[in-house]
Protein backbone atom coordinates (compact mmCIF):
# COMPACT_ATOMS: atom_id res chain seq x y z
CA UNK A 1 0.00 0.00 0.00
CA UNK A 2 1.59 3.24 -1.17
CA UNK A 3 0.40 6.45 0.51
CA UNK A 4 1.32 9.81 -1.00
CA UNK A 5 0.25 13.29 0.13
CA UNK A 6 -0.20 16.12 -2.36
CA UNK A 7 -1.29 19.75 -2.24
CA UNK A 8 -4.96 20.31 -3.08
CA UNK A 9 -4.00 22.97 -5.65
CA UNK A 10 -5.40 21.84 -9.00
CA UNK A 11 -7.19 18.88 -7.39
CA UNK A 12 -10.66 20.22 -6.61
CA UNK A 13 -12.44 17.11 -7.94
CA UNK A 14 -10.43 14.88 -5.59
CA UNK A 15 -11.14 17.25 -2.70
CA UNK A 16 -14.86 17.08 -3.53
CA UNK A 17 -14.72 13.27 -3.60
CA UNK A 18 -13.49 13.28 0.00
CA UNK A 19 -15.58 16.04 1.62
CA UNK A 20 -18.48 16.81 -0.67
CA UNK A 21 -20.62 13.75 -1.28
CA UNK A 22 -24.27 14.04 -0.40
CA UNK A 23 -25.49 11.68 2.27
CA UNK A 24 -29.22 11.26 2.84
CA UNK A 25 -29.83 14.53 0.99
CA UNK A 26 -27.41 16.53 3.15
CA UNK A 27 -24.44 18.25 1.55
CA UNK A 28 -21.01 17.31 2.84
CA UNK A 29 -18.92 19.55 5.08
CA UNK A 30 -17.02 21.35 2.29
CA UNK A 31 -14.50 22.41 4.96
CA UNK A 32 -16.19 25.69 5.79
CA UNK A 33 -16.70 25.42 9.58
CA UNK A 34 -13.37 27.16 10.29
CA UNK A 35 -12.97 29.17 7.10
CA UNK A 36 -16.27 31.04 6.95
CA UNK A 37 -19.51 29.34 7.94
CA UNK A 38 -21.45 32.36 6.65
CA UNK A 39 -20.92 31.14 3.08
CA UNK A 40 -24.25 29.73 1.88
CA UNK A 41 -24.37 25.95 1.51
CA UNK A 42 -24.91 26.07 -2.25
CA UNK A 43 -21.94 28.46 -2.66
CA UNK A 44 -19.43 26.34 -0.73
CA UNK A 45 -18.29 24.14 -3.64
CA UNK A 46 -17.49 27.27 -5.68
CA UNK A 47 -15.63 28.83 -2.77
CA UNK A 48 -13.47 25.74 -2.33
CA UNK A 49 -12.97 25.36 -6.09
CA UNK A 50 -11.45 28.86 -6.04
CA UNK A 51 -9.27 27.96 -3.02
CA UNK A 52 -8.01 24.85 -4.86
CA UNK A 53 -7.14 26.94 -7.93
CA UNK A 54 -4.40 29.04 -6.33
CA UNK A 55 -1.31 28.69 -4.17
CA UNK A 56 -0.85 27.79 -1.42
CA UNK A 57 -4.25 26.06 -1.56
CA UNK A 58 -6.53 25.06 1.29
CA UNK A 59 -4.77 21.88 2.39
CA UNK A 60 -3.48 18.48 1.35
CA UNK A 61 -4.93 15.24 0.02
CA UNK A 62 -3.78 11.68 0.71
CA UNK A 63 -3.76 9.05 -2.00
CA UNK A 64 -3.58 5.31 -1.41
CA UNK A 65 -2.30 3.59 -4.53
CA UNK A 66 -3.31 6.73 -6.49
CA UNK A 67 -6.92 6.73 -5.19
CA UNK A 68 -7.88 9.79 -3.13
CA UNK A 69 -8.33 8.64 0.48
CA UNK A 70 -8.24 11.67 2.76
CA UNK A 71 -8.07 15.39 3.33
CA UNK A 72 -6.35 17.71 5.82
CA UNK A 73 -7.13 21.41 6.01
CA UNK A 74 -3.95 23.43 6.66
CA UNK A 75 -3.50 27.16 6.09
CA UNK A 76 -2.37 30.25 7.98
CA UNK A 77 -4.42 30.74 11.16
CA UNK A 78 -5.32 34.26 10.02
CA UNK A 79 -7.29 32.78 7.07
CA UNK A 80 -9.66 30.86 9.34
CA UNK A 81 -12.40 33.25 10.47
CA UNK A 82 -13.46 30.93 13.31
CA UNK A 83 -9.94 30.83 14.77
CA UNK A 84 -9.44 34.59 14.47
CA UNK A 85 -12.60 35.08 16.56
CA UNK A 86 -12.23 32.05 18.83
CA UNK A 87 -12.87 32.39 22.55
CA UNK A 88 -11.90 28.76 23.22
CA UNK A 89 -8.67 28.32 21.24
CA UNK A 90 -6.09 30.84 22.48
CA UNK A 91 -3.38 32.59 20.50
CA UNK A 92 0.09 31.49 21.65
CA UNK A 93 2.19 34.41 20.35
CA UNK A 94 2.29 37.17 17.72
CA UNK A 95 3.30 34.87 14.84
CA UNK A 96 0.70 33.65 12.34
CA UNK A 97 1.07 29.87 12.55
CA UNK A 98 -0.23 27.50 9.94
CA UNK A 99 -3.20 25.68 11.47
CA UNK A 100 -4.21 22.07 10.95
CA UNK A 101 -7.93 22.19 11.71
CA UNK A 102 -9.47 19.01 10.35
CA UNK A 103 -8.96 15.59 8.86
CA UNK A 104 -11.33 13.52 6.75
CA UNK A 105 -10.52 9.93 5.79
CA UNK A 106 -12.92 8.17 3.44
CA UNK A 107 -14.61 4.97 4.55
CA UNK A 108 -12.61 2.00 3.31
CA UNK A 109 -9.32 3.79 4.00
CA UNK A 110 -9.62 4.18 7.76
CA UNK A 111 -7.34 2.38 10.24
CA UNK A 112 -4.46 2.39 7.74
CA UNK A 113 -2.46 5.31 9.13
CA UNK A 114 -3.76 7.81 6.57
CA UNK A 115 -4.13 10.55 9.24
CA UNK A 116 -0.45 10.20 10.15
CA UNK A 117 0.52 10.69 6.51
CA UNK A 118 -1.88 13.63 6.18
CA UNK A 119 -0.36 15.37 9.21
CA UNK A 120 3.19 14.81 7.96
CA UNK A 121 2.13 16.10 4.54
CA UNK A 122 0.44 19.15 6.08
CA UNK A 123 3.65 20.03 7.93
CA UNK A 124 5.72 19.62 4.77
CA UNK A 125 3.23 21.75 2.81
CA UNK A 126 3.34 24.50 5.45
CA UNK A 127 7.14 24.40 5.52
CA UNK A 128 7.33 24.63 1.72
CA UNK A 129 4.99 27.63 1.90
CA UNK A 130 7.26 29.48 4.34
CA UNK A 131 5.60 28.69 7.69
CA UNK A 132 7.66 29.19 10.86
CA UNK A 133 5.35 27.15 13.07
CA UNK A 134 2.43 24.75 12.61
CA UNK A 135 -0.41 24.35 15.11
CA UNK A 136 -3.21 21.87 15.62
CA UNK A 137 -6.07 21.74 18.11
CA UNK A 138 -6.62 18.04 18.83
CA UNK A 139 -8.55 16.30 21.58
CA UNK A 140 -6.90 14.53 24.51
CA UNK A 141 -8.16 10.97 24.02
CA UNK A 142 -5.46 9.13 25.94
CA UNK A 143 -5.37 5.52 24.75
CA UNK A 144 -9.05 5.59 23.73
CA UNK A 145 -10.44 6.24 20.27
CA UNK A 146 -12.56 9.24 19.45
CA UNK A 147 -15.74 8.66 17.49
CA UNK A 148 -15.53 9.48 13.77
CA UNK A 149 -17.51 12.72 14.15
CA UNK A 150 -15.37 14.11 17.01
CA UNK A 151 -12.11 12.73 15.62
CA UNK A 152 -11.95 15.25 12.78
CA UNK A 153 -9.60 17.39 14.95
CA UNK A 154 -7.16 14.52 15.54
CA UNK A 155 -5.74 13.42 18.88
CA UNK A 156 -2.95 14.76 21.05
CA UNK A 157 -1.18 11.43 20.60
CA UNK A 158 -1.28 11.75 16.79
CA UNK A 159 0.26 15.22 16.98
CA UNK A 160 2.89 14.17 19.54
CA UNK A 161 3.95 11.30 17.28
CA UNK A 162 4.49 13.90 14.53
CA UNK A 163 6.81 16.00 16.70
CA UNK A 164 4.29 18.52 18.05
CA UNK A 165 4.38 19.69 21.67
CA UNK A 166 1.62 20.88 23.96
CA UNK A 167 1.61 24.68 24.00
CA UNK A 168 -1.63 25.60 25.78
CA UNK A 169 -4.72 23.85 27.06
CA UNK A 170 -7.90 25.26 25.52
CA UNK A 171 -11.40 25.57 26.91
CA UNK A 172 -12.69 23.81 23.80
CA UNK A 173 -13.81 20.18 23.70
CA UNK A 174 -14.42 17.56 21.03
CA UNK A 175 -16.31 14.38 21.87
CA UNK A 176 -16.33 15.50 25.50
CA UNK A 177 -12.50 15.59 25.54
CA UNK A 178 -10.39 18.66 26.29
CA UNK A 179 -8.55 20.12 23.29
CA UNK A 180 -4.97 21.39 23.26
CA UNK A 181 -3.00 23.85 21.16
CA UNK A 182 -0.19 21.65 19.84
CA UNK A 183 2.78 23.31 18.13
CA UNK A 184 5.69 22.28 15.98
CA UNK A 185 8.43 24.80 15.29
CA UNK A 186 9.77 24.52 11.75
CA UNK A 187 13.48 24.82 11.16
CA UNK A 188 15.26 25.70 7.98
CA UNK A 189 16.09 22.03 7.43
CA UNK A 190 12.41 20.99 7.42
CA UNK A 191 11.58 18.69 4.46
CA UNK A 192 9.62 20.44 1.72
Amino acid sequence: MGIEVRSAVGRFEDFATVVGPRRAGVAGCWCMAYRDSRVATDERPGYMRAECSREPGPGVLAYVDDEVAGWCSVAPRSTYRRLVRSRTIPVVDERDPWSVVCFVVRPGFRKRGVMHHLLDGAVAHAAASGAEVVEGYPAEAGEERLDVISGYVGTVRLFEQAGFERALETTGVSGGRRRWVMRRELGRDEPA
